[in-house]
């Protein structure tokens, strides 16, 4: 399991919040059994229980945290993933991107209703407005998805808005065809934090490459025929 969660709020406020999250998922993914759970389930139990363990944080804090979420499960055969927020997923394939999650943001909304254009999503005052996140007043709302079957090279990239603000669609998909995830990661934190001009927001991403491992064949042995000693009876 894979799991980026961007928190709200101030920095400790957000800072608690994105942790909360990551424990969360930690502990309940560790009571996962795939051959009676399903993903999805698991994914919305993680956002329903950390919204709560937020939202009762805040009761005792003057910070008013909230948090994001992108979680992926993988499976020997296929991907499943579910967010709540801005923080994204992109699925790329064949140095292309196939599938990327869309936003729970107003600027989204805007867009897609035809009140804002695209060109506007890095400009727009609303832009980092949210319609939905953990710890918020009304329950989460959820997003899922799945990627199946998956093929060799496949790349999912989770991501918080401080990350994919900066790159287009064709640049991400180029960096991670051309490198190993690991140097990949690398170059998208200091061309972002650049881009950033020294920083900016929250830059923070996990990422894995799958590679299809061809099985190899069973071993065949002869069958052992006990050998009969000339005169012996049975």
């Amino acid at each position: 399991m894979l799991v980026v969660a961007d928190g709200m709020g101030g920095h400790a406020g957000g800072a608690m919040a994105a942790e909360q999250v990551v424990a969360t998922a930690r502990q309940v993914f560790s009571a996962y059994s795939p051959k009676s759970d399903s993903a999805e389930e698991v994914l919305r139990n993680i956002v329903n229980e950390a919204h709560t363990v937020i939202k009762l944080t805040s009761f005792t804090s003057e910070a008013d945290p909230h948090s994001t979420f992108v979680g992926l499960i993988m499976h020997a055969d296929r991907a499943c993933w579910a967010h709540c927020g801005d923080s994204r997923l992109y699925h790329f394939r064949a140095g292309q991107l196939a599938r990327r999650s869309v936003d729970h943001s107003y600027i989204e909304y805007l867009i897609k209703q035809g009140y804002a254009k695209e060109e506007e999503r890095k400009t727009h005052p609303k832009r980092n407005l949210l319609m939905t996140s953990l710890g918020g007043d009304t329950q989460p709302e959820i997003t899922y998805g799945e990627s199946a079957p998956l093929e060799n090279n496949d790349v999912f990239l989770l991501c918080s808005d401080g990350l994919w603000a900066y790159f287009k669609d064709a640049e991400m998909a180029k960096l991670v065809t051309e490198y190993d995830p690991k140097r990949a990661a690398e170059f998208f934190i200091d061309l972002g934090r650049a881009r950033a001009r020294g920083g900016g927001d929250n830059l923070s991403l996990a990422m894995v490459r799958v590679t299809v491992v061809e099985k190899k064949p069973e071993p065949k042995f002869a069958p052992i025929i006990p050998r009969r000693t000339p005169g012996a009876s049975s």
